[in-house]
């Protein structure tokens, strides 16, 4: 089943900034798909159509099957986002914005509370928790992003830079209960800058450059893609094949470089 279903996608900026130029990306079930490219191409204006936050001006976005138009929200009770810039009340503690955010997804209360308790301690968050958000550092800003992304156990993840910030340790913990949460079905979009990460951790790879998807591969069948499509029979790393894809205007020798070095 496809969870996630792109068509068309076109969306134009004032000044004519074109974002999407035409945007196809659809997503199996149980899947954790790396969404890269390089800035400007398209990554947080597809995820905010997608989270409802801005209008397309034409093209169709079908979740779990269904539909989705300006006016829907209901959707959004099967999908968990971390946006790009996330949106905190920031005067709550880390518990109140956990407890408003399980009650807008409508887990009961008793539920809501053990879940609340487990987060906190998954995420260290447990010693702050009756601090205002406000005074939280970037990382952890993020972690209670992710974990109000995750508290109402999720179909679809949508997560724009999820790792940005946080400690290594934490980082290895969330990644090892994405790839959990796959497992057991759950679809995972995740967008990133950093490439290793998206290597080591998806299933699937697609490259977004000027608004369209210009490379789309699974990870354990690049090798042959490279070959077929770009020409090369190995590759070092998905940064060589990102360079590739959409380095161009690259010097001869492949290194950018400043005047005066």
């Amino acid at each position: 089943m496809r969870t996630i279903e792109l068509t068309g996608l076109i969306k134009t900026y004032s000044g004519g900034v074109k974002a999407l130029d035409g945007l196809d990306l659809s997503v199996e079930e149980g899947t954790l798909l790396g969404f890269v490219g390089p800035n400007g191409a398209g990554k947080s204006t597809t995820i905010n159509i997608v989270a409802g936050l801005i209008g397309k001006d034409s093209g169709e976005v079908r979740l779990l099957g269904e539909e989705i138009r300006p006016t829907d929200y209901e959707y959004k009770r099967n999908v968990g986002f971390v946006l790009d810039s996330p949106r905190y009340i920031d005067k709550l503690t880390a518990r109140e914005y956990l407890r408003f955010v399980a009650a807008m997804y409508g887990l009961e209360v008793g539920a809501a509370a053990a879940r609340i308790d487990e987060l906190l301690e998954f995420f260290d968050l447990e010693k702050k928790r009756k601090a205002r958000i406000d005074s939280y550092s970037a990382g952890m800003k993020k972690k209670i992003a992710l974990a109000a992304a995750i508290i109402h156990r999720p179909r679809i993840l949508i997560l724009d830079e999820p790792l940005e910030a946080i400690d290594p340790v934490s980082a290895k913990a969330i990644k090892d209960n994405l790839k959990l949460m796959v497992q057991q079905g759950t679809t995972v979009l995740l967008s990133s800058h950093v490439l290793d990460t998206v290597e080591k951790l998806c299933d699937e790879i697609a490259i977004i450059n000027k608004g369209r998807i210009v490379f789309r591969s699974r990870m354990g069948e690049i090798r042959q893609r490279l070959k077929s499509e770009l020409g090369k029979d190995t590759y070092t790393s998905l940064e060589e094949i990102f360079i590739d894809v959409v380095g161009e205007n690259r010097e001869r020798d492949g290194v950018k470089k400043l005047s005066w070095l």
